[in-house]
């Protein structure tokens, strides 16, 4: 790995993140953040022991969360249902909304703002989840400087689930000033470094799309062996248990979706899929990746959930990582939806680290994806 530069701009590192803590400008109250929350560009969030079931979704404005949620509406009535204790678990219903205070909180310097995002383990167990702060207009953002409380709105969309405190349903990313790429630095990038690749062959520069960041498509080709290219919900299921690992199986959730002839798929209304990319991407020590939503302009489309991709994935420690596949999470809207195999169906857009990170992406430190496929959340048994 490349001797670590520091950046004045660009998002905060593993080391970084350490010493935001040990400076209070992350903290928490309730327990000590832990060492494992403390991933190569990310910082887990968890959640507290209360969850707050509310009429709808909402958004703050100019007021505090906590303010908004007793604020009398039309009928004289708060957006709290009722609220239940989840210290040692509970249960959160398919299609209702939740607002979970989360143990962290923040005292951001001025130069330092924030973005969080669903884990991919969320992500794939369709469960909607954004970050809300005191006075901001918009989800999962942390205006620079800012300091107070973070919360969590959770509306699992396939299953029940159960949790408990002090799970990690998201993270955080902390960053300053101009992190982006621009388009002749992404395709520069991926000339030295390889970011794509086919199989075991990278892609050529002239065979990739690049704007504001790099496209990606599609695969329903599928594994040769199994010829299975995805999964779809079922539904009506069980409770999934979060807390449990490699317990669950496959059969009892999802219905697995196999190649067909033409290699194309039609995308049910409101159905929810676990589809793979065709191109495996890498991510190295020096950057983060994020993969953007995709909608197509009619809107009935919407692809990933969650989006981080830590330095690293894909690549490893020195580039030994030929490429890994993004796993997909799939929605479609309003009307059936025909797909094809190597169709644009996702970006992944790309930031510079502040410095590289001193831990990365991958199984030395318990990552859980690096060598994944159309892979399933970490709840249910391998195939």
């Amino acid at each position: 790995m490349k001797k670590s530069v520091v950046n004045a701009a660009g998002v905060l590192s593993y080391q970084a993140l350490k010493k935001a803590i040990r400076k209070k400008e992350v903290f928490s109250g309730n327990a000590p953040i832990a060492e494992d929350q403390i991933q190569p560009a990310s910082l887990d969030l968890r959640l507290g022991t209360r969850a707050y079931r509310l009429v709808s979704s909402f958004l703050p404005e100019d007021l505090d969360v906590m303010d908004k949620l007793y604020t009398p509406d039309v009928y004289g009535s708060g957006l709290v249902m009722y609220e239940a204790d989840i210290s040692n678990g509970g249960i959160l219903e398919k299609g209702h909304v939740y607002l979970i205070p989360l143990m962290e909180e923040l005292k951001l310097p001025a130069d330092i703002r924030g973005r969080a995002n669903p884990k991919s383990t969320t992500g794939r167990l369709d469960i909607f989840a954004r970050v809300l702060t005191d006075r901001n207009p918009r989800f999962d953002d942390v205006a620079p400087g800012y300091r107070g409380r973070l919360f969590l709105e959770v509306m699992p969309r396939s299953f029940t689930i159960n949790v408990k405190a002090g799970l990690s349903l998201v993270q955080l990313r902390l960053m300053a000033g101009e992190c982006s790429l621009t388009d002749a630095k992404l395709k520069t990038l991926h000339g030295s470094t390889r970011l794509l690749y086919n199989g075991s062959q990278h892609l050529k520069s002239e065979e990739i799309k690049v704007s504001k960041g790099l496209y990606m498509s599609v695969d329903l080709c599928g594994d040769e062996n199994s010829g299975i290219i995805g999964y779809k919900s079922k539904k009506n299921s069980h409770v999934v248990d979060l807390t449990k690992k490699n317990h669950y199986t496959i059969e009892d959730f999802w219905d697995p979706i196999y190649k067909n002839t033409k290699n194309t798929l039609i995308l049910e209304p409101e159905d929810f899929y676990i589809l793979s990319s065709k191109e495996r991407i890498r991510v190295p020590p020096q950057y983060a990746a994020e993969m953007v939503a995709y909608e197509a302009g009619s809107g009935e489309l919407r692809t990933h959930y969650a989006g981080f991709f830590d330095p690293g994935f894909g690549y490893g420690l020195d580039g030994e990582v030929k490429g890994t596949k993004a796993v997909l999470e799939v929605r479609a809207h309003d009307v059936p939806f025909m797909i094809g195999d190597g169709q644009t169906f996702c970006k992944l857009y790309y930031e510079k680290m502040m410095e590289v990170p001193e831990k990365v992406y991958g199984p030395k430190i318990g990552s859980s994806y690096q060598f994944q496929g159309v892979t399933l959340s970490k709840q249910f048994k391998n195939i």
